[in-house]
Protein backbone atom coordinates (compact mmCIF):
# COMPACT_ATOMS: atom_id res chain seq x y z
CA UNK A 1 0.00 0.00 0.00
CA UNK A 2 1.39 3.43 -0.91
CA UNK A 3 0.34 7.03 -0.61
CA UNK A 4 -1.05 8.90 -3.59
CA UNK A 5 1.12 11.95 -4.34
CA UNK A 6 -1.27 14.40 -6.01
CA UNK A 7 1.26 17.25 -6.15
CA UNK A 8 3.51 15.03 -8.27
CA UNK A 9 0.53 14.22 -10.49
CA UNK A 10 -0.55 17.81 -11.15
CA UNK A 11 3.04 19.10 -11.42
CA UNK A 12 3.92 16.56 -14.12
CA UNK A 13 3.63 18.37 -17.49
CA UNK A 14 2.72 15.06 -19.13
CA UNK A 15 -0.52 15.00 -17.12
CA UNK A 16 -3.04 16.69 -19.43
CA UNK A 17 -6.41 15.37 -18.18
CA UNK A 18 -7.55 14.47 -14.66
CA UNK A 19 -10.99 12.88 -14.27
CA UNK A 20 -12.58 12.72 -10.81
CA UNK A 21 -15.26 10.07 -10.47
CA UNK A 22 -17.17 8.09 -7.88
CA UNK A 23 -20.67 7.68 -6.52
CA UNK A 24 -22.88 10.67 -5.72
CA UNK A 25 -22.26 12.83 -2.66
CA UNK A 26 -18.64 11.86 -2.01
CA UNK A 27 -17.04 15.22 -2.87
CA UNK A 28 -16.05 14.85 -6.54
CA UNK A 29 -16.86 18.49 -7.35
CA UNK A 30 -14.90 19.89 -4.40
CA UNK A 31 -11.96 17.58 -5.15
CA UNK A 32 -11.91 18.64 -8.82
CA UNK A 33 -12.09 22.35 -7.93
CA UNK A 34 -9.43 22.08 -5.22
CA UNK A 35 -7.01 20.20 -7.49
CA UNK A 36 -7.63 22.65 -10.35
CA UNK A 37 -6.95 25.62 -8.06
CA UNK A 38 -3.82 24.05 -6.59
CA UNK A 39 -2.48 23.14 -10.03
CA UNK A 40 -3.08 26.70 -11.29
CA UNK A 41 -1.33 28.26 -8.32
CA UNK A 42 1.61 25.92 -8.86
CA UNK A 43 1.98 27.14 -12.46
CA UNK A 44 -0.38 25.09 -14.65
CA UNK A 45 -2.90 26.58 -17.10
CA UNK A 46 -6.06 24.80 -15.98
CA UNK A 47 -9.69 24.53 -17.04
CA UNK A 48 -12.15 22.78 -14.72
CA UNK A 49 -15.27 21.24 -16.30
CA UNK A 50 -18.04 20.49 -13.83
CA UNK A 51 -21.34 18.76 -14.39
CA UNK A 52 -22.69 19.60 -10.92
CA UNK A 53 -26.22 21.06 -11.03
CA UNK A 54 -25.95 22.46 -7.48
CA UNK A 55 -23.64 25.24 -8.72
CA UNK A 56 -21.43 24.92 -5.64
CA UNK A 57 -18.33 25.19 -7.77
CA UNK A 58 -19.18 28.66 -9.05
CA UNK A 59 -19.75 29.91 -5.52
CA UNK A 60 -16.52 28.38 -4.23
CA UNK A 61 -14.54 29.94 -7.05
CA UNK A 62 -16.00 33.39 -6.41
CA UNK A 63 -17.96 33.50 -9.68
CA UNK A 64 -21.57 34.62 -9.90
CA UNK A 65 -22.32 31.85 -12.37
CA UNK A 66 -20.81 29.20 -14.61
CA UNK A 67 -22.01 28.29 -18.07
CA UNK A 68 -20.92 26.38 -21.15
CA UNK A 69 -18.03 28.77 -21.83
CA UNK A 70 -14.86 28.72 -19.68
CA UNK A 71 -14.62 31.76 -17.38
CA UNK A 72 -11.45 33.04 -15.71
CA UNK A 73 -11.21 32.79 -11.93
CA UNK A 74 -9.80 36.22 -11.17
CA UNK A 75 -8.54 35.73 -7.60
CA UNK A 76 -6.15 32.88 -8.35
CA UNK A 77 -2.57 33.55 -7.20
CA UNK A 78 -0.76 33.70 -10.56
CA UNK A 79 2.77 34.41 -9.33
CA UNK A 80 3.94 31.04 -10.73
CA UNK A 81 2.48 31.80 -14.15
CA UNK A 82 -0.63 29.65 -13.85
CA UNK A 83 -4.26 30.41 -14.57
CA UNK A 84 -7.62 28.86 -13.82
CA UNK A 85 -10.77 28.82 -15.95
CA UNK A 86 -13.97 27.06 -14.95
CA UNK A 87 -17.17 26.07 -16.72
CA UNK A 88 -20.36 24.12 -16.12
CA UNK A 89 -21.74 21.77 -18.75
CA UNK A 90 -24.94 22.87 -20.45
CA UNK A 91 -25.88 19.58 -22.07
CA UNK A 92 -28.55 20.99 -24.43
CA UNK A 93 -26.32 23.79 -25.63
CA UNK A 94 -23.47 21.33 -26.16
CA UNK A 95 -25.79 19.06 -28.17
CA UNK A 96 -26.99 22.09 -30.17
CA UNK A 97 -23.38 23.06 -30.88
CA UNK A 98 -22.67 19.54 -32.18
CA UNK A 99 -25.63 19.81 -34.55
CA UNK A 100 -24.66 23.29 -35.73
CA UNK A 101 -21.06 22.22 -36.28
CA UNK A 102 -21.72 19.01 -38.19
CA UNK A 103 -24.95 19.66 -40.13
CA UNK A 104 -25.78 22.03 -42.95
CA UNK A 105 -27.65 25.20 -41.87
CA UNK A 106 -30.90 23.85 -43.31
CA UNK A 107 -30.58 20.46 -41.60
CA UNK A 108 -29.52 22.09 -38.34
CA UNK A 109 -32.60 24.30 -38.35
CA UNK A 110 -34.83 21.27 -38.90
CA UNK A 111 -33.17 19.28 -36.12
CA UNK A 112 -33.12 22.07 -33.52
CA UNK A 113 -36.83 22.79 -34.04
CA UNK A 114 -37.87 19.13 -33.83
CA UNK A 115 -39.81 18.21 -30.62
CA UNK A 116 -38.20 14.76 -30.41
CA UNK A 117 -34.73 16.29 -30.60
CA UNK A 118 -35.64 18.85 -27.94
CA UNK A 119 -36.70 16.06 -25.59
CA UNK A 120 -33.63 13.96 -26.41
CA UNK A 121 -31.18 16.82 -25.89
CA UNK A 122 -32.78 17.95 -22.62
CA UNK A 123 -33.76 14.88 -20.67
CA UNK A 124 -32.88 11.56 -22.31
CA UNK A 125 -31.06 9.22 -19.91
CA UNK A 126 -27.35 9.27 -20.70
CA UNK A 127 -27.39 12.52 -22.68
CA UNK A 128 -25.66 14.44 -19.88
CA UNK A 129 -22.84 11.89 -19.64
CA UNK A 130 -22.44 11.77 -23.42
CA UNK A 131 -22.31 15.55 -23.70
CA UNK A 132 -19.72 15.67 -20.93
CA UNK A 133 -17.55 13.46 -23.14
CA UNK A 134 -18.30 15.67 -26.17
CA UNK A 135 -17.26 18.77 -24.22
CA UNK A 136 -14.10 17.09 -22.97
CA UNK A 137 -13.17 16.26 -26.56
CA UNK A 138 -13.84 19.87 -27.61
CA UNK A 139 -11.72 21.30 -24.77
CA UNK A 140 -8.86 18.94 -25.55
CA UNK A 141 -8.84 19.93 -29.22
CA UNK A 142 -8.98 23.62 -28.30
CA UNK A 143 -6.11 23.21 -25.83
CA UNK A 144 -3.98 21.46 -28.44
CA UNK A 145 -4.79 24.07 -31.07
CA UNK A 146 -4.33 27.23 -28.98
CA UNK A 147 -2.19 26.22 -26.00
CA UNK A 148 -4.79 27.96 -23.83
CA UNK A 149 -4.68 25.19 -21.22
CA UNK A 150 -2.21 22.46 -20.36
CA UNK A 151 -4.45 20.65 -17.84
CA UNK A 152 -8.15 19.77 -17.99
CA UNK A 153 -9.86 18.66 -14.77
CA UNK A 154 -13.22 16.93 -15.25
CA UNK A 155 -15.85 16.49 -12.55
CA UNK A 156 -18.01 13.60 -13.73
CA UNK A 157 -21.84 13.69 -13.61
CA UNK A 158 -23.74 12.80 -10.43
CA UNK A 159 -25.06 9.55 -11.87
CA UNK A 160 -26.58 6.54 -10.16
CA UNK A 161 -23.41 4.73 -11.10
CA UNK A 162 -19.96 6.14 -11.75
CA UNK A 163 -19.77 3.76 -14.69
CA UNK A 164 -22.37 5.77 -16.62
CA UNK A 165 -19.71 8.28 -17.67
CA UNK A 166 -17.83 5.57 -19.56
CA UNK A 167 -20.90 3.78 -20.91
CA UNK A 168 -22.99 6.75 -22.07
CA UNK A 169 -21.16 7.49 -25.35
CA UNK A 170 -21.61 3.93 -26.52
CA UNK A 171 -25.25 3.84 -25.40
CA UNK A 172 -26.20 7.09 -27.09
CA UNK A 173 -24.30 6.29 -30.27
CA UNK A 174 -25.98 2.89 -30.36
CA UNK A 175 -29.39 4.48 -29.87
CA UNK A 176 -28.88 6.99 -32.66
CA UNK A 177 -27.52 4.31 -34.97
CA UNK A 178 -29.89 1.57 -33.83
CA UNK A 179 -32.23 -0.58 -35.87
CA UNK A 180 -35.38 0.92 -34.38
CA UNK A 181 -34.64 4.47 -35.49
CA UNK A 182 -33.38 3.29 -38.84
CA UNK A 183 -36.58 1.29 -39.30
CA UNK A 184 -38.42 4.61 -39.16
CA UNK A 185 -36.57 5.65 -42.31
CA UNK A 186 -37.37 2.41 -44.09
CA UNK A 187 -40.39 3.55 -46.15
CA UNK A 188 -38.32 6.27 -47.73
CA UNK A 189 -35.14 4.49 -48.75
CA UNK A 190 -33.16 1.34 -49.17
CA UNK A 191 -34.28 -2.25 -49.76
CA UNK A 192 -37.26 -1.76 -47.43
CA UNK A 193 -39.05 -0.21 -50.41
CA UNK A 194 -39.50 -3.78 -51.59
CA UNK A 195 -41.12 -4.80 -48.31
CA UNK A 196 -43.54 -1.95 -47.92
CA UNK A 197 -46.41 -4.13 -46.67
CA UNK A 198 -44.45 -5.45 -43.69
CA UNK A 199 -43.01 -2.06 -42.93
CA UNK A 200 -46.41 -0.41 -43.16
CA UNK A 201 -47.77 -2.95 -40.71
CA UNK A 202 -44.93 -2.14 -38.27
CA UNK A 203 -45.59 1.55 -38.71
CA UNK A 204 -49.25 1.02 -38.01
CA UNK A 205 -48.40 -0.67 -34.69
CA UNK A 206 -45.94 2.07 -33.77
CA UNK A 207 -48.53 4.68 -34.65
CA UNK A 208 -50.97 3.12 -32.16
CA UNK A 209 -48.31 2.84 -29.42
CA UNK A 210 -46.62 6.20 -29.81
CA UNK A 211 -49.36 8.33 -31.35
CA UNK A 212 -49.36 9.84 -34.81
CA UNK A 213 -47.67 13.14 -33.91
CA UNK A 214 -44.90 11.53 -31.85
CA UNK A 215 -44.14 9.06 -34.62
CA UNK A 216 -44.08 11.87 -37.18
CA UNK A 217 -41.71 13.90 -34.98
CA UNK A 218 -39.37 10.92 -34.55
CA UNK A 219 -39.38 10.15 -38.29
CA UNK A 220 -38.69 13.79 -39.15
CA UNK A 221 -35.85 13.89 -36.61
CA UNK A 222 -34.25 10.70 -37.89
CA UNK A 223 -34.50 11.83 -41.51
CA UNK A 224 -32.80 15.13 -40.72
CA UNK A 225 -30.28 13.58 -38.32
CA UNK A 226 -29.28 10.71 -40.58
CA UNK A 227 -26.10 12.35 -41.85
CA UNK A 228 -24.82 12.82 -38.27
CA UNK A 229 -25.17 9.22 -37.07
CA UNK A 230 -21.64 8.15 -37.96
CA UNK A 231 -20.11 11.20 -36.34
CA UNK A 232 -21.47 10.27 -32.92
CA UNK A 233 -19.86 6.86 -33.06
CA UNK A 234 -16.56 8.27 -34.33
CA UNK A 235 -16.30 10.99 -31.67
CA UNK A 236 -17.26 8.54 -28.93
CA UNK A 237 -14.45 6.23 -30.00
CA UNK A 238 -11.99 9.14 -30.15
CA UNK A 239 -12.88 10.33 -26.64
CA UNK A 240 -12.63 6.85 -25.15
CA UNK A 241 -9.23 6.49 -26.83
CA UNK A 242 -8.24 9.86 -25.34
CA UNK A 243 -9.16 8.60 -21.87
CA UNK A 244 -6.88 5.57 -22.34
CA UNK A 245 -3.82 7.63 -23.19
CA UNK A 246 -0.99 7.97 -20.62
CA UNK A 247 -1.56 11.72 -20.23
CA UNK A 248 -5.00 11.03 -18.67
CA UNK A 249 -5.38 10.12 -14.99
CA UNK A 250 -8.52 8.95 -13.21
CA UNK A 251 -9.08 9.72 -9.54
CA UNK A 252 -11.77 7.73 -7.80
CA UNK A 253 -13.28 9.67 -4.89
CA UNK A 254 -14.99 7.73 -2.09
CA UNK A 255 -16.35 8.43 1.36
CA UNK A 256 -15.53 5.87 4.09
CA UNK A 257 -18.98 4.29 3.85
CA UNK A 258 -19.64 0.75 2.66
CA UNK A 259 -21.76 1.68 -0.37
CA UNK A 260 -19.32 4.32 -1.61
CA UNK A 261 -16.32 2.04 -1.08
CA UNK A 262 -18.00 -0.81 -2.96
CA UNK A 263 -18.68 1.57 -5.84
CA UNK A 264 -15.07 2.79 -5.74
CA UNK A 265 -13.79 -0.79 -5.77
CA UNK A 266 -15.99 -1.74 -8.71
CA UNK A 267 -15.05 1.39 -10.67
CA UNK A 268 -11.33 0.89 -10.03
CA UNK A 269 -11.58 -2.65 -11.38
CA UNK A 270 -13.61 -1.44 -14.38
CA UNK A 271 -10.99 1.20 -15.22
CA UNK A 272 -8.29 -1.44 -15.15
CA UNK A 273 -10.33 -3.78 -17.32
CA UNK A 274 -10.87 -0.93 -19.83
CA UNK A 275 -7.15 -0.10 -19.87
CA UNK A 276 -7.71 3.39 -18.46
CA UNK A 277 -5.02 4.92 -16.23
CA UNK A 278 -6.06 4.94 -12.57
CA UNK A 279 -3.91 7.34 -10.53
CA UNK A 280 -5.46 6.34 -7.22
CA UNK A 281 -8.32 6.71 -4.76
CA UNK A 282 -9.16 9.70 -2.57
CA UNK A 283 -10.70 8.53 0.70
CA UNK A 284 -12.64 11.67 1.46
CA UNK A 285 -14.38 12.99 4.59
CA UNK A 286 -12.73 10.57 7.00
CA UNK A 287 -13.75 11.44 10.56
CA UNK A 288 -10.88 12.36 12.91
CA UNK A 289 -10.65 13.65 16.47
CA UNK A 290 -8.34 15.88 18.49
CA UNK A 291 -8.52 13.50 21.48
CA UNK A 292 -7.87 9.99 20.12
CA UNK A 293 -6.50 8.74 23.43
CA UNK A 294 -9.98 8.99 25.03
CA UNK A 295 -11.84 5.98 23.63
CA UNK A 296 -15.60 5.72 23.25
CA UNK A 297 -15.73 3.14 26.06
CA UNK A 298 -13.77 5.28 28.52
CA UNK A 299 -15.80 8.36 27.59
CA UNK A 300 -19.11 6.57 28.15
CA UNK A 301 -17.92 5.11 31.47
CA UNK A 302 -16.90 8.56 32.71
CA UNK A 303 -20.24 10.03 31.61
CA UNK A 304 -22.15 7.33 33.47
CA UNK A 305 -20.18 7.97 36.68
CA UNK A 306 -20.94 11.67 36.54
CA UNK A 307 -24.61 11.00 35.87
CA UNK A 308 -24.87 8.48 38.73
CA UNK A 309 -23.33 11.03 41.08
CA UNK A 310 -25.61 13.71 39.69
CA UNK A 311 -22.57 15.89 38.94
CA UNK A 312 -21.54 18.06 35.96
CA UNK A 313 -24.37 17.20 33.53
CA UNK A 314 -22.77 19.41 30.87
CA UNK A 315 -19.48 17.49 31.12
CA UNK A 316 -21.37 14.20 30.92
CA UNK A 317 -23.17 15.38 27.79
CA UNK A 318 -19.85 16.40 26.19
CA UNK A 319 -18.37 12.99 27.02
CA UNK A 320 -21.30 11.23 25.34
CA UNK A 321 -20.90 13.39 22.23
CA UNK A 322 -17.21 12.49 22.17
CA UNK A 323 -18.09 8.79 22.51
CA UNK A 324 -20.41 9.04 19.48
CA UNK A 325 -17.69 10.73 17.47
CA UNK A 326 -15.07 8.17 18.49
CA UNK A 327 -17.34 5.37 17.30
CA UNK A 328 -17.56 7.12 13.93
CA UNK A 329 -13.78 7.66 13.89
CA UNK A 330 -13.13 3.97 14.54
CA UNK A 331 -15.71 2.90 11.96
CA UNK A 332 -14.37 5.22 9.24
CA UNK A 333 -10.78 4.11 9.78
CA UNK A 334 -11.67 0.42 9.86
CA UNK A 335 -13.57 0.70 6.57
CA UNK A 336 -10.76 2.73 4.96
CA UNK A 337 -8.14 0.24 6.12
CA UNK A 338 -10.23 -2.68 4.85
CA UNK A 339 -10.39 -0.98 1.43
CA UNK A 340 -6.61 -0.48 1.38
CA UNK A 341 -5.93 -4.11 2.31
CA UNK A 342 -8.25 -5.27 -0.45
CA UNK A 343 -6.53 -3.02 -3.05
CA UNK A 344 -2.87 -3.01 -2.10
CA UNK A 345 -1.71 -2.00 -5.57
CA UNK A 346 -3.90 1.13 -5.64
CA UNK A 347 -2.43 4.35 -4.24
CA UNK A 348 -4.65 6.18 -1.76
CA UNK A 349 -4.78 9.50 0.04
CA UNK A 350 -6.98 10.22 3.05
CA UNK A 351 -8.73 13.56 3.52
CA UNK A 352 -10.24 14.34 6.95
CA UNK A 353 -13.82 15.55 7.27
CA UNK A 354 -14.12 19.29 7.91
CA UNK A 355 -16.60 20.93 10.25
CA UNK A 356 -17.80 23.46 7.65
CA UNK A 357 -18.83 23.33 4.00
CA UNK A 358 -16.47 24.73 1.38
CA UNK A 359 -17.78 28.01 -0.02
CA UNK A 360 -14.76 30.06 -1.14
CA UNK A 361 -11.21 29.91 -2.55
CA UNK A 362 -9.68 29.75 0.92
CA UNK A 363 -11.68 26.61 1.62
CA UNK A 364 -10.61 25.07 -1.68
CA UNK A 365 -6.97 25.87 -0.90
CA UNK A 366 -7.40 24.09 2.44
CA UNK A 367 -8.81 21.03 0.69
CA UNK A 368 -5.90 21.15 -1.77
CA UNK A 369 -3.45 21.14 1.15
CA UNK A 370 -5.20 18.17 2.74
CA UNK A 371 -5.24 16.27 -0.56
CA UNK A 372 -1.48 16.68 -0.88
CA UNK A 373 -0.40 16.55 2.77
Amino acid sequence: MSELDLDALIDDPSTRIVVTCGSGGVGKTTTAAALGLRAAERGRKVVVLTIDPARRLAQSLGLTELDNTPRAVAEVNAKNGGRLDAMMLDMKRTFDDVVLQHATPEKAEQILANPFYQALSSSFAGTQEYMAMEKLGQLHKQAERTGEWDLIVVDTPPSRSALDFLDAPERLASLLEGRFLRLLLAPARGPFKLMSAGVNMAMSVLNKVLGAQVLTDVQTFVAAFDTLFGGFRQRAEQTVALLREPHTSFLVVAAPQNDALREASYFAERLRAEGMPLAGVVLNRVTNTQAPELSAERSLAAAEKLEEADKSPLTAAVLRLHADKMQQVVGDHKRAERFRRGHRSIRTVEVPALADDIHDLAGLRRIGELLTA
